[in-house]
């Protein structure tokens, strides 16, 4: 499984991507401490190569998790269905939770750190797909 880990924050990006390593969750984590280059990324990616899991941190400078979001929407038709982004928060504003519902993209929102039940529990919703198909 192919896995983008989108956050500038490098400690949570390097604490996260050892427990995704640990875990076996994925073959191919990138890492990008922009949401410009993951996108970028992401859009080039998006016939061929598309991660299946984007973990993405809402809180970024220049460009932030909500419009990271908001700039895939033309792709959205490509991605759903093949592309899920669980989105890394340190909130606990409901708001943020409301406002992840509008995103068909996003297929949960997680509270940082982000822990192994976590990650097990998205690793079964791949294992319970994988097995419908």
């Amino acid at each position: 499984m192919k896995t983008y880990l989108i956050d500038d924050d490098t400690l949570s990006t390097y604490l996260t991507e050892q427990l995704l390593r640990a875990e076996g969750f994925s073959n191919t984590i990138n890492t990008f401490d922009s949401a410009q280059q993951a996108l970028q990324q992401l859009v080039e990616d998006k016939d061929k190569a598309a991660p299946q899991v984007v973990f993405l941190d809402l809180n970024m400078p220049a460009m932030n998790g909500w419009e990271f979001l908001d700039a895939l929407a033309p792709y959205e038709g490509e991605l759903l269905g093949h592309c899920h982004i669980y989105i890394l928060t340190s909130s606990l504003a409901l708001a943020d939770l409301e406002k992840s519902k509008s995103y068909d993209l996003v297929s949960g929102l997680i509270h940082k750190p982000i822990d192994t039940e976590e990650i097990r529990a998205i690793q079964s919703q791949f294992e319970e797909k994988g097995a419908a198909e």
